[in-house]
């Protein structure tokens, strides 16, 4: 049997043929078995050889990574002789006292509150004053201004204006305009202005853009939004025009500025828990120039609604420079009534809202495309809408605010609560973001947006 399978096999494979494969097959074992010892050396490499180092940290966003804003040197008479001149802003009274300690005025010691050093009596058109401090200790800001991305205009427009528009001398509009128009003849003259014609800068007008946009001479207020200079500068200001994509809206300064976040943690836990015994409050005044004035109706009604509302009547200068009244209105009430004011918004929405009350709107323009940046683009979620026509018609606020269940009453104040920080200015020094900053991160960042669209 044994010798039938060796007969078969040198059938199949004849010994010449097996002799003249064997180098062939040597060669192809000598090859496999160099791959089978580079293999193991490999291997013993890997195993042998130290672990690569780890990736290196992930840099942290940097605050300044939209770029340095520089600040102008203005000649002082746009600014600093201002605030020397203080005497002579006002016809009836000094300003001194409301535009000292940068901007927030004077200590504010008789709230029910919380009284002490982080509560003043702040002017609601004092914020030019208030950026120029905040800027000049930015941590973006940069004195080359050749590596700077925007550039900032500390021109006290609102309070050199100002002196001009409330009172019955016969003020030209050459008076009300010639300090802006000095200003503009100074700036673009500068190297800066000239390397952009001024669509990198920016200015903060500390009172609302209709005082700046006089279009005939016998019309009211200044020119200076309207003067081909300022065509292309960004403009922040405390109430803007919703067509006017130059423009940014900043909340109105209220007189909390907090000097650290616990001091912001205290304040929203004591707004958070406090006992509101009234449904809704008004605070304002009747206007009797003002034909078929819509404050002098609210007033009327609140003084009928008596169980649900809270006044506090403003009339002649009772409410001027502040009182403890207001605050302790807005603490005390659910919601609050914010008609128009000189313009459709009013510094009181954000009182209100610091004390953690629920603002009610009667124009949607008091609230729709203003403040986006700090309060979102959702007013609904924080706030309540009565179109005025209706009350003038009969509806009744306190049904409609009646309406909504307590459930829904909780969510938005929760939601004007969370708020807060966005829409308070501090005194920089570490209680995180805050209105201001919110403000010059968004311009900077608007403005190289704008550069990186160009440079394409």
């Amino acid at each position: 049997m044994l010798e039938n399978l060796n007969f078969k096999i040198d059938k199949l494979f004849p010994r010449k043929t097996i002799h003249s494969l064997l180098p062939f097959l040597l060669k192809c074992s000598l090859l496999l078995l160099i791959l089978l010892l580079f293999q193991i050396y490999s291997l013993r490499s890997i195993l042998s050889s130290p672990p690569p180092p780890p990736p290196p940290p992930l840099k942290p966003p940097s605050r300044c990574d939209a770029g340095l804003v520089y600040v102008y040197d203005l000649p002082p008479a746009f600014n600093d002789d201002l605030l020397r001149n203080c005497r002579d802003l006002d016809p009836w009274i000094s300003k001194c006292n409301t535009l000292s300690n940068g901007g927030f005025g004077p200590r504010a010691t008789s709230l029910p509150a919380m009284p002490g050093p982080s509560w003043y009596w702040t002017d609601m058109f004092a914020a030019e004053v208030m950026y120029h401090e905040r800027i000049m200790k930015h941590e973006c800001r940069t004195t080359e201004p050749e590596s700077a991305t925007a550039f900032y205009i500390p021109f006290y427009a609102g309070v050199a204006v100002g002196k001009y528009l409330f009172t019955n001398r016969n003020y030209t509009a050459r008076d009300r305009d010639y300090q802006c128009e000095d200003m503009l003849t100074w700036l673009k003259d500068q190297p800066t202005w000239r390397r952009s014609n001024g669509s990198d800068h920016f200015i903060l007008l500390g009172r609302m853009t209709w005082d700046f946009r006089r279009q005939r001479d016998e019309d009211w207020g200044s020119s200076f939004v309207y003067m081909p200079v300022m065509k292309q500068i960004v403009r922040l200001t405390v109430e803007r025009d919703p067509w006017d994509h130059r423009e940014i809206s900043v909340p109105y300064p209220t007189g909390f500025h907090p000097k650290s976040k616990l001091e912001v943690d205290q304040w929203i836990d004591f707004v958070t828990s406090r006992n509101r015994t009234s449904l809704f409050t008004f605070v304002g005044a009747k206007r009797n120039k003002i034909k078929d004035d819509f404050r002098s109706l609210l007033l009327s009604y609140c003084y009928n609604e008596t169980g649900s509302c809270r006044v506090v009547d403003c009339s002649g200068t009772r409410c001027y420079k502040g009182t403890p009244e207001i605050q302790e209105a807005f603490l005390g009430s659910d919601f609050c009534l914010q008609p128009r004011g000189d313009a459709h918004t009013r510094r009181s929405t954000f009182d209100c809202m610091l004390a953690g009350s629920i603002p009610v709107f009667f124009w949607r323009r008091s609230i729709e495309h203003q403040y986006e940046l700090f309060l979102g683009d959702e007013p609904d979620r924080f706030s309540v809408f009565i179109d005025w026509k209706d009350v003038k018609n009969g509806v009744s606020i306190r049904k409609v605010l009646e309406g909504y269940s307590r459930e829904e009453v909780r969510r938005m104040r929760e939601k004007v609560i969370s708020l807060i920080p966005n829409f308070i200015y501090g005194d920089g020094n570490g209680i995180g973001k805050d209105a201001f900053d919110i403000a010059t991160d968004g311009v900077i960042k608007k403005i190289k947006e704008q550069n990186e669209s160009n440079m394409r």
